[in-house]
C-alpha cells in the first residue's frame, strides 16, 4: 500500500460558509493497523486543527464516531484505511442536520430512543434480591442488547430518511425489541399498543440498508419483523 493516504473530506461550518465543500488532504500510512479515526486525528493534530468530528473511546464500543465513509456507514475507529478505494470520501452520517463538518445534531436520535421507555417496567413487588432469568431466557436478549447506538442503522435507512420524524427507525425499534423480549419486564401489551402504528413501526419494508450498515453486526430488520408477528399473533 501507499505510504500517503488521501482523503476528501466533507467540510461545512454554517456560522461562516455559504454551502458545504469537500476538502483533500494527505495523511502518513502508519501501518496494517490504521483506522480512519487515526487519520481524521493525524489531521486534526498536525494539519489543519480546525477539522471539527466526534470521538470518545476508540474501540467500537461508545458509538461517537458514525461517518459515512465511501458512500457506506461506519465506525471511524474501527474501519482499516487499509482496503479502502482512494481517495477516501467521508462525510456526515446521511439525513442529519450537520452542526459542523462530520458533526451531525442527534437530538432527533434519540428523542425517537427515548420515546420507546427503554427502562425495565414492572408492576409486580420488587423481589428481595434481583429478578432472575434463566440462561435461556437471557440468551433471548443477544443480538439486541449489544446496539451502541451509534446511528449508523437509522441513517442508512431510505424509509427514515422519507418519514422520519414518525417512523422510529432500525436502532430505536431494535431497542424497543430489546424490552419486549425480556422476561422481567411486565409491560409488553403497553409497547406493543405504543408501536403498532402505520408510521412508528410498518414504515419498515426490510430494505435491511440497516442490516448491512450496522458496526457491531446486528440485525434490526429481524427485531422490527419480531415486533410485528407479536402484535399479530395477540390479534389471532
Amino acid at each position: 500500500m501507499s505510504d500517503i493516504i488521501k482523503l476528501s473530506i466533507f467540510r461545512y461550518d454554517p456560522e461562516k460558509d455559504e454551502k458545504p465543500f469537500m476538502q483533500s488532504y494527505e495523511v502518513p500510512f502508519s501501518g496494517p493497523g490504521m483506522k480512519l479515526l487515526d487519520a481524521l486525528n493525524y489531521i486534526k493534530w498536525h494539519i489543519d486543527g480546525t477539522l471539527t468530528y466526534r470521538r470518545s473511546c476508540g474501540e467500537g464500543a461508545c458509538g461517537s464516531d458514525g461517518l459515512n465513509i465511501n458512500g457506506i456507514n461506519g465506525l471511524g475507529c474501527i474501519t482499516p484505511v487499509a482496503g479502502l478505494k482512494q481517495p477516501i470520501h467521508v462525510r456526515p452520517l446521511p439525513s442529519m442536520e450537520v452542526v459542523r463538518d462530520l458533526v451531525v445534531d442527534m437530538d432527533h436520535f434519540f428523542d425517537q430512543y427515548r420515546q420507546i421507555q427503554p427502562w425495565l417496567k414492572t408492576t409486580s413487588p420488587v423481589p428481595e434480591n434481583e429478578r432472575l432469568q434463566t440462561p435461556a431466557e437471557r440468551a433471548e436478549l443477544d443480538g439486541s442488547y449489544e446496539c451502541i447506538l451509534c446511528g449508523c442503522c437509522t441513517t442508512a435507512c431510505p424509509s427514515w430518511w422519507w418519514n422520519g420524524d414518525r417512523f422510529l427507525g432500525p436502532a430505536a425499534l431494535l431497542q424497543a425489541n430489546r424490552w419486549i423480549t425480556d422476561s422481567r419486564d411486565e409491560a409488553m401489551g403497553e409497547r406493543l399498543d405504543q408501536l403498532e402504528d402505520s408510521f412508528r413501526l410498518y414504515r419498515c419494508h426490510q430494505i435491511m440498508n440497516c442490516m448491512e450498515a450496522c458496526p457491531k453486526e446486528l440485525n434490526p430488520t429481524a427485531a422490527i419483523d419480531n415486533i410485528k408477528r407479536k402484535i399479530l399473533a395477540r390479534k389471532s
